[in-house]
């Protein structure tokens, strides 16, 4: 740990916040890549990974996000949990108006069932989008995170920044796989796979820099961020991941898998943080 605080004093909120999300997008571009060495998935595996993604975001959204946001907040009782009400609420209305305005299409659906605008854009371009829609809160906790570490805010460390960075980049590993398998049974090339797999969390490095560059300029709004980080990646959780682990007959297999990543984010956060 003192290695790490050494390395954040040296580089900055904002270079650390880069190279924390880069790593989320690289985790996300080697699940992708299994597409060379795989060209189907059993799809019991396939929920067990999505449930472990969605128990990585709801432990991360807890210890992370939204039990930092309480405690930097002033005041008490009542008055100490409104900026993180406001911000969890202000989260999910967001990803709400992000399903409403882009057309997108969650990872088991049939094309038929894509949400947001009609449009006849190809069904890797909507998979793409679903998984980038989500990938933004991601990247924003991160950011904001490092943000506060930097300006030596209470609940804000380094050492919680990185242990979210770790466990959103074990959680996009699945997800660049649930990108790329589903094209590559479709008689996608591996390489094309491969590329629209990664391009879901390309846009984790961009969030993570505007949170650090946002918390560092005005501060009083790191409560809020976190917050809406958290009410964002709930959202996610219950409108995207979830259902898409309910559609077989491997649901006890997937509730097993969120309880792992859970678990996972638990530890990490509580060890690191």
């Amino acid at each position: 740990m003192t290695e790490l605080i050494a390395w954040f004093e040296q580089v900055g909120a904002v270079q650390a916040a880069l190279v924390a999300t880069l790593f989320t997008w690289l985790m996300t571009a080697l699940g992708a890549s299994l597409v060379f060495f795989f060209k189907k998935m059993h799809r019991k595996w396939f929920d067990g990974m999505l449930g472990f993604t969605g128990g990585v975001m709801v432990a991360a959204s807890f210890w992370s996000l939204l039990s930092p946001a309480i405690e930097m907040s002033e005041g008490d009782g009542f008055q100490k949990v409104i900026p993180a009400a406001l911000g969890f609420g202000l989260g999910a209305l967001f990803i709400f108006a992000l399903d409403k305005l882009t057309p997108h299409l969650h990872i088991n659906f049939s094309k038929e069932e894509a949400e947001g605008p009609q449009t006849d854009w190809h069904r890797s371009t909507l998979l793409v989008l679903a998984i980038t829609l989500h990938n933004i809160p991601e990247g924003l906790a991160v950011g904001v995170l490092f943000g506060g570490a930097a300006m030596g805010i209470p609940g804000a460390t380094v050492g919680a920044a990185v242990a979210l960075a770790i466990g959103i980049g074990i959680q996009n590993f699945p997800e660049g796989l649930a990108v790329s398998m589903p094209l590559r049974r479709q008689g996608v090339s591996a390489g094309r796979s491969l590329w629209f797999g990664q391009l879901s969390a390309i846009v984790e490095p961009v969030a993570g820099v505007i949170g650090a560059v946002a918390v560092m300029q005005m501060q009083v709004i790191l409560p809020y961020a976190l917050a809406f980080a958290a009410g964002a990646m709930i959202y996610v959780v219950v409108e995207e991941v979830i259902p898409e682990t309910q559609r077989d007959r491997y649901t006890d297999f997937a509730t097993l898998g969120f309880i792992g990543g859970f678990l996972v984010m638990m530890a990490l956060d509580v060890g690191l943080g």
